[in-house]
């Protein structure tokens, strides 16, 4: 069990990672925002999980699932509300295109 949780936890701290080298690198807000949308979701329910294989069946780590299923259904709804804003404002999508094509 200690192993399955090591590799939990160690894949969920990957993805996390690729999310915060998404934000730094990618070139607009739309894309910051599905790259850390998806790796933040995915990454923290690894990491949790891990954790709640690491803790045994007891009461917390029925606990930390819950927070696993919340986070699971609150970080694409967050993510589409915050893009879906961002188009209402007016924001554009960056685009490869050069200036006087």
């Amino acid at each position: 069990m200690n192993v399955l949780a090591t590799v939990m936890l160690v894949v969920g701290f990957g993805f996390i990672l690729a999310g915060v080298i998404g934000i730094l690198r990618l070139p607009d807000f739309y894309c910051r925002l599905h790259a850390m949308g998806k790796c933040d979701t995915l990454g923290v329910a690894l990491m949790l999980g891990g954790l709640a294989v690491l803790e045994g069946f007891t009461l917390t780590s029925v606990k930390l699932l819950l927070v696993v299923v919340f986070i699971s259904l609150a970080n694409p709804t967050a993510t589409h509300a915050l893009g879906r804003a961002a188009v209402r404002a007016g924001l554009r999508p960056w685009t490869t295109t050069e200036p006087g094509s």
